[in-house]
This record gives C-alpha cells, sequence and structure tokens, in this order.
C-alpha cells in the first residue's frame, strides 16, 4: 500500500474535490503510478485531518473521473489509461439540485430536521426584527467580557435548568457551539501528555482535539447501557486519567442513554481517582423522558455543554459551557478570550430571547415531533435492523450483515446516491469500529427526500442496487 498524501495547501473548492484533483494531478506526474493501492479511508482521513467521510466523497469523485477503481474486501487502487473507460457508471454529486428526483440523498451530516414551515427561519426573523428596534442593539455591536454578556450567562443558565442542571450565571461562558464549547474546555484542563479516556466508540470532533492538544487519546469498552464503570477503573488504575469525555444521553453514534445506575457508578469511579468529566449533552432534550445528567452526581468535577446547535439551529453558533458547582468560570472564559477575544453577541441575544420568551422550547417541541414521524419513516424502510432502543434522536446505528464492512458499505452506499457515516470514523484511541454505519434522518429538507434515501440504503443493503448512470 502506498504512503500517498496529497498536498493541499492552495487549493481551493470542497475538500473532497480538492483531495481528488490532487490525486488526478500526482497520477499525471507519476507520483501514483497504475496499480498502486490507495490508504484507507480511514487511514487517508487521519494523515489529512479530515473526515472518513470527506475521504470517501474524494474517492468515489476520483472514480467517477476514471482516476481510481475500487475492488471490495480488497481496497482503493489507481487506473491506468488503458482500463480507463468514458462508459463506466458515474455517480451523480452530492451538490445536484435538492429537488431533482436522482439526487443523492445526505444521510452522513448529523443535523437537526427542518419541521413543516420551517420554524426556526420563522422565529430568527421575529428575533431579528425586534433586535432591530431595541434600544440594547448598540451596545450588543461593542465588546462583551469574554464569558459572555450577564444576561446572556443567565439564559445559558436557565437552558441548563432544561437539562435537569441547576447553575449559577457565574458557571456559564458562552461559546460558539458545542464544538468550541469542547475546545475552551480542554484547552482549560489539559495539558500535552496527559490522558483523556472516551467511549470507544465516540464522537469525531474529540479525536481531532486530541490530536490537537496533543493528549493520549484511549477509548474504553461499552455495552448495551454504555460506558462501562469498569472500563473506566481499569484505566484510572494503569495510569492517571486527567480527563473523561462522555455523551450519556444519545450517545453519538450507537444513539445510547446510560441509565442512571450507570451514571452513579461512573461518578463515582471518577470520583475515586480524581478525573474530571466533560459532559456533552447535545440531544439531551429530544427524549422526554431521560436520567439526571451525570453532572449531578459529580458536580464538582463535571464541566457539562448545555446543547444548541442539534437542539434549535446550527447557525446561531452559540453554546453553553457549565462549569462545576463550586467552580466558577473564569479559566474557561479565559480560553474563549484568548481565542477570539468574545463570542458573538448578537446570536447570543438571539438566543438569550428565545429562551426566555419560550421560542426555544417550542422549536424543541417541533424537533420532538418531525423526529418522530421520520423515525416511524426509518423504521418503515429498514426494518428491525437497526438499533431501535435508543434516544428519539435524528441518527440510527445501522449495523451491517456479516461479511460487511462500514467503509466498503458507505463507499458503495454512496455510489448509488446515499452517503452515510462508517463506523470506523467513530472508533477511539486506535480501535476497531465495528461492523456498521450511522444513519442521519434529519438532513433532508424533506420527508420524501429522506425515504428517497431510506430506499436507496435498504437496495444497498439488500443487495439489489445498481450503480446510477449519469443521463447525458
Amino acid at each position: 500500500m502506498t504512503r500517498w498524501s496529497p498536498e493541499l495547501a492552495g487549493r481551493r473548492g470542497p475538500l473532497y474535490r480538492v483531495i481528488a484533483d490532487a490525486l488526478g494531478e500526482d497520477r499525471a506526474a507519476g507520483r501514483l503510478v497504475p496499480g498502486a493501492r490507495l490508504p484507507t479511508h480511514r487511514e487517508l482521513a487521519e494523515r489529512l485531518g479530515v473526515t472518513v467521510g470527506t475521504v470517501t466523497r474524494a474517492y468515489a469523485e476520483a472514480e467517477k473521473r476514471g482516476l481510481v477503481r475500487g475492488e471490495v474486501g480488497r481496497g482503493t487502487y489507481v487506473r491506468g489509461d488503458e482500463d480507463t473507460s468514458a462508459h463506466m457508471p458515474r455517480p451523480m454529486a452530492l451538490e445536484d439540485e435538492a429537488g431533482d428526483e436522482a439526487a443523492p440523498v445526505e444521510l452522513g451530516i448529523n443535523a437537526p430536521a427542518t419541521p413543516p414551515g420551517d420554524p426556526a427561519s420563522h422565529a430568527l426573523r421575529r428575533a431579528l426584527e425586534a433586535l432591530g428596534r431595541s434600544p440594547r442593539l448598540p451596545g450588543l455591536l461593542g465588546y462583551q467580557p469574554a464569558a459572555g454578556a450577564r444576561a446572556h450567562r443567565e439564559a445559558g443558565a436557565a437552558w441548563a435548568a432544561r437539562f435537569g442542571l441547576e447553575a449559577r450565571p457565574e458557571q456559564v461562558v458562552v461559546c460558539a457551539g458545542g464544538q468550541h464549547a469542547m475546545e475552551v474546555a480542554l484547552a482549560a484542563l489539559t495539558r500535552p501528555g496527559d490522558t483523556l479516556v472516551t467511549e470507544a466508540l465516540t464522537y469525531p470532533g474529540i479525536k481531532v482535539l486530541a490530536r490537537r492538544f496533543q493528549l493520549r487519546l484511549q477509548g474504553l469498552a461499552m455495552d448495551a447501557g454504555g460506558l462501562m464503570p469498569e472500563a473506566l477503573e481499569s484505566a484510572c488504575r494503569a495510569g492517571p486519567v486527567r480527563l473523561l469525555y462522555t455523551q450519556p444521553t444519545g450517545h453519538n453514534p450507537t444513539g445510547g442513554v446510560q441509565g442512571e445506575e450507570r451514571r452513579r457508578a461512573l461518578a463515582e469511579v471518577a470520583r475515586r481517582h480524581g478525573v474530571l468529566v466533560l459532559e456533552d449533552d447535545a440531544y439531551g432534550l429530544l427524549p422526554l423522558a431521560r436520567p439526571a445528567p451525570l453532572a449531578t452526581f459529580l458536580p464538582e468535577a463535571t464541566y457539562f455543554i448545555a446543547g444548541v446547535s442539534k437542539l434549535l439551529t446550527p447557525g446561531l453558533r452559540i453554546g453553553y459551557l457549565v462549569a462545576p458547582a463550586r467552580a466558577r468560570g473564569e479559566r474557561l472564559a479565559e480560553e474563549v478570550g484568548l481565542a477570539s477575544l468574545m463570542t458573538t453577541p448578537l446570536m447570543a441575544e438571539v438566543l438569550t430571547r428565545w429562551v426566555e420568551d419560550g421560542t426555544a422550547d417550542a422549536l424543541v417541541e417541533g424537533q420532538r415531533g418531525e423526529t418522530a414521524e421520520r423515525r416511524a419513516l426509518a423504521r418503515e424502510v429498514l426494518g428491525e435492523g437497526v438499533r431501535w432502543d435508543g434516544a428519539a434522536l435524528y441518527h440510527l446505528w445501522l449495523p451491517l450483515p456479516e461479511g460487511r464492512r462500514g467503509e466498503e458499505f458507505a463507499a458503495q452506499a454512496l455510489r448509488h446516491g446515499v452517503s452515510v457515516t462508517p463506523a470506523e470514523l467513530f472508533a477511539a484511541g486506535g480501535g476497531v469500529g465495528p461492523a456498521a454505519v450511522r444513519v442521519c434522518i434529519g438532513t433532508p429538507r424533506t420527508r420524501a427526500q429522506l425515504e428517497r434515501g431510506l430506499i436507496r440504503l435498504r437496495a444497498v443493503l439488500d443487495g439489489s442496487a445498481v450503480p446510477r448512470l449519469a443521463i447525458v
């Protein structure tokens, strides 16, 4: 297998196309010879610091151009001129018009659904119109404290209470979304060489941040109930563990929800070994019945991310990071100030108004209803193969039939017009992902688009899908 790594500096355009362009240039220049086996999707993704999905799309684009060929179970190989045919099946690009019946369907990006009527857009329009008439507007155009204005931190405390966590405004730091909150927490709480532990399958963003902060990332064993306390205990006995990053409610990617007994047990292990906890509750308000946050069982050492993007709309780019009960947010605020001086107060003000006037609660309720409809549709099409015992989320966990692997299945699905995310992307600390993919049902704008994608995915599962030819 070649150690090929494309040079991406100075290139413009979508990353997957940039990678495909570089592949074509290296092939033309002789740096990639015909028959050479390219790195696996996962290897190249880690080498470039991008997602596996990006590499999957890049390889699919290169195959469409006749640059490479994929062989199930063997890998991706560079084509020679002699085996390139203008008549090869060519999948359509993901940027095709959304209204096109033949257009690919994106089920790989985890985003909230859009209920009929797009209530979030209407709510934002009303909020901006009111803000334009508000005497508070001039003050929002100036610099604010790094942790956020007092009113915005109060709104953050009120929003955290929706998750079952009591917090004072002094504990709250306003961040530019959940990913930024993770970055702020790691910058404030860890040093290079520290050990960061997560579930064996975890949100890919934490993997990227672990590399950036030079942390030792270790994935811990899971069972049907989530992260196993015995695994955390074993890791702590093997060496000092600085921080546990966990998603107890609506785990990404499996969708699982830890029970209260499991949360108490994890909190006790962390307390006994002096481990700090970063609890990411991106989806916590979607399930109507849910245990109290892990932070309530370890209030002295848990940093809590009260999600916004996955519950309301990601475009606000606001998230709340809550420090432990007896702590204040100064160290976290310092990291916000060092990176960006402050989080944009205009969007923080919009969210504050939504929290205060009930708009945020209404939007979450709308998400619950739309998600229930989409999950019912997915269950009808995909059947019992999906893990249905998790929370009422936008993402589903789909174990694959024996003999199939996540990366290969995702590449095959993309060639047949539907994008999903392979399990390998979520494997932490050098672990091997199971034979499964994550399916996101919120991204398609309409249920009709979702249904088309699910039907294509069902066909790939059943082995009845055939490559779609480009219409010329």
